[in-house]
């Protein structure tokens, strides 16, 4: 609450950094304890709906075409032709809608561990599972984990790893072995892609997962950033990893001429969000 009225706020304080970010509120709407983590529904005074799990916001009706058009997107425009994608976490369906704007892609698995998060935005965030009943669309409830290391080889084009920090239910995301298992189930050519958490603050952890991605045998890593209001330092990104081959451009002609209907994604976002700072640069260096 703050000093010098009686507006309530909902305030995430990330102690690492010394940083917080606040959201105005209105309205407690709803909250679950399912067996994994603790979810809450607000409504703010600007940013619409906000979902937050374990105290961490996690997306709001304002911002959330930020992150769910930059984990999508230039991935699948990098990749020459994506035809079956799995997206492992997830559970509010807006990278699964952003995936699905693709006329190409034929199937998509969403294997997200907890089914609450998905019955929350149903009711929510309904805008972003619009696409949820798509006969391409293939959603479970099941451990990620677990069906990456159970499928089949080469019979994915692209893994999105749309997960929660490194901690908890996320945590087996972020290293090695799962790594291996989504090399082993990507044809060849194919693109891992991983939420990749903040330069500026999580500096480390990026750098320890790209080197983990190289040590699972991936060929070549592609950091991307873009902003994020709602996440700590306000600046995110994304990491591809590619199996086989390296990166060299993406299907420009394919992203000018597509009708997707983006909010923040175009060709020339895709350029500058390959563009990285001399500090990420020189942390970067000596990995592919």
């Amino acid at each position: 609450m703050s000093g010098l009225d009686t507006q309530q706020w909902f305030t995430e304080v990330f102690e690492p950094s010394g940083s917080a970010f606040g959201l105005a509120i209105t309205a407690k709407l709803d909250e679950v304890q399912s067996p994994f983590q603790h979810i809450e529904i607000y409504d703010t005074t600007h940013f619409g709906k906000l979902m937050v799990i374990d105290g961490c916001t996690m997306v709001s009706t304002r911002e959330n075409f930020l992150y769910h058009e930059m984990m999508s997107h230039p991935a699948l425009f990098t990749h020459p032709s994506p035809k079956n994608v799995v997206i492992i976490g997830g559970g509010d369906c807006g990278t699964l809608r952003e995936v699905l704007k693709h006329p190409g892609v034929e199937s998509v698995h969403q294997i997200d561990i907890d089914e609450q998060v998905t019955r929350m935005a149903e009711k929510h965030f309904p805008e972003l599972c619009a696409s949820n009943n798509d006969p391409r669309a293939t959603i479970l409830f099941d451990d990620g984990i677990k069906f990456m290391r159970e499928a089949a080889a080469e019979s994915i084009d692209v893994v999105i790893v749309d997960s929660t920090d490194p901690v908890g239910p996320g945590e087996g995301l972020f290293n090695r072995a799962f790594y291996q298992s989504c090399l082993n189930a990507l044809r060849p050519g194919g693109i891992l892609v991983q939420q990749s958490e903040s330069p500026l603050i999580h500096l480390q952890l990026l750098t320890d997962m790209r080197q983990a991605m190289l040590d699972a045998g991936f060929a070549a890593l592609q950091t991307l950033n873009f902003p994020q209001m709602i996440y700590p330092s306000g600046w995110w990104t994304c990491t591809l990893a590619r199996k086989g081959e390296g990166f060299d451009g993406f299907r420009e002609a394919d992203a000018a001429a597509a009708e997707l209907n983006t909010d923040y994604y175009n060709v020339d976002i895709h350029k500058a969000a390959m563009a990285l700072p001399n500090f990420v640069q020189k942390a970067f260096a000596g990995q592919k």
